[in-house]
């Protein structure tokens, strides 16, 4: 595990945590090197596979600097800062967060560079920016703006905080008509640009937006061509911006252009790093895909670059949920402990996988389909001949890591062999 954190970003300390609920006793063991099917740990409980993680962050780090772009993975996604130590180890450029909360966990995981995918509006989160830049002011930190309001917003609450001279990274959100946020013309863009250039405590470093809004609302089949207009709009309003002057990119303070989601990063990188129409201006491309740290075997095994038949990273599935058959009450299903407060649905439902002994040992393939959630069973249709019996292990693939990660505080990072390897802390 890393280190107790930075005294500078508050107390946020890595230890096991006080409650695990998947431990009994009054006061938790340490886990390392525990086989957690062999009774120990009480079930339901998450774990993570080291290969596919290790080699999803490294798959992932190694597609971006071949393709000329950075990486910040986001991470709402896990908000395990050990899992942050290794991305950044890994070459990441920073980190992506999408609120203040979630920024101080990745400064005290040791991130130099946050940005923070999201508009700031609130007294405390605008005043915490400013405390963080007075004691600190060579971070690197950003944050979004889509309007004049908003502009005000932040240049009133850090009016007095920052010495002279020391401004808060903003990036201008391009957005889509009936989407999420994000100015939607490029005369609101130039508007909102000239309000952040009248700011004493603000700099316009660039542009940012999310291509996944642009998706959703397209055509089945079409996902990817509204990805493509929607980063070449992007780039445009860059272009204006530069052209216009509200930007003014130097080799040490690069215009910054940034998008990217967990789907269609692809897409993005072949327009943003591609795009030639600011030659000799210094530009730095940084994706801020998440999910690729563990990925999943359902939204994201459909959507990412290889499954759509595209230039993208391999990537291995990571996260999987175990918990205890509780009842077999008729010879076609099966009721697990495992429910919607254990495992993601608003993607999919969660898919049993794999049938293992009470006591541990080998794991097989399960013959069954998850039919129904209820808070904290799962109910599995599986063949009558599928010799599950009560007491028995059931492992699940999930679908939508980020919807995965926020129902446990402790993940359970394993070997090859089964084994804990490390406690994994979540801190949402």
């Amino acid at each position: 595990m890393i280190g107790e954190g930075d005294d500078d970003y508050g107390s946020i300390r890595y230890e096991l945590p006080v409650y695990f609920r998947g431990l009994l006793d009054d006061v938790p063991g340490v886990l390392v090197g525990v086989d957690p099917f062999d009774g120990t740990v009480a079930s339901p409980f998450a774990v993570l596979r080291e290969r596919a993680l290790v080699g999803n962050i490294a798959a992932m780090q190694d597609w971006c600097r071949r393709h000329g772009a950075e990486l910040a993975p986001h991470g709402k996604t896990t908000m395990a800062p050990d899992i942050f130590a290794r991305q950044l180890t890994a070459g990441a450029w920073g980190l992506t967060a999408a609120s203040p909360a979630q920024a101080r966990v990745a400064l005290a995981a040791g991130a130099r560079r946050v940005l923070i995918a999201n508009q700031v509006t609130d007294v405390a989160g605008i005043r915490w920016l400013g405390a963080t830049l007075a004691r600190d002011y060579d971070l690197g930190l950003w944050c979004y703006v889509d309007s004049v309001d908003g502009v005000a917003l932040l240049d009133r609450g850090l009016r007095g905080q920052l010495p002279v001279g020391t401004r808060l990274n903003v990036l201008l959100e391009v957005g889509v008509d009936g989407g999420r946020t994000g100015v939607r013309d490029e005369e609101t863009a130039i508007r909102v640009a000239r309000a952040v250039t009248e700011s004493s405590w603000l700099r316009l470093s660039g542009v940012a937006g999310y291509e996944g809004v642009a998706a959703s609302r397209a055509a089945k089949g079409a996902e990817s061509c509204a990805v493509i207009d929607f980063c070449r709009r992007m780039h445009a309003v860059a272009v204006d911006l530069v052209q216009a002057g509200l930007v003014q990119p130097e080799p040490d303070r690069p215009l910054l252009v940034t998008a990217g989601g967990s789907a269609y990063f692809d897409d993005v990188a072949a327009v943003l790093v591609d795009d030639d129409s600011l030659t000799g201006v210094p530009k730095t491309v940084v994706l801020r895909s998440g999910a690729y740290v563990t990925h999943d075997e359902g939204l994201y095994a459909r959507t990412t670059a290889v499954a759509r038949g595209g230039d993208g990273p391999e990537l291995t599935p990571a996260f999987e949920v175990w918990g205890r058959v509780l009842s077999r009450p008729e010879p076609t299903r099966a009721v697990v402990d495992v429910g919607r407060r254990d495992a993601p649905y608003d993607q999919d439902l969660p898919a049993p996988r794999w049938r293992k002994p009470a006591a541990g040992g080998p794991s097989s393939d399960l013959q069954g389909v998850g039919a129904h959630l209820n808070d904290q069973h799962c109910f599995i249709d599986l063949p009558a001949d599928e010799p599950l019996a009560v007491g028995e292990w059931v492992g699940f693939a999930i679908s939508h890591p980020c919807t995965a990660f926020d129902k446990w505080n402790l993940v359970l990072l394993l070997d090859d062999s089964g084994h804990v390897i490390q406690e994994l802390p979540t801190r949402f």
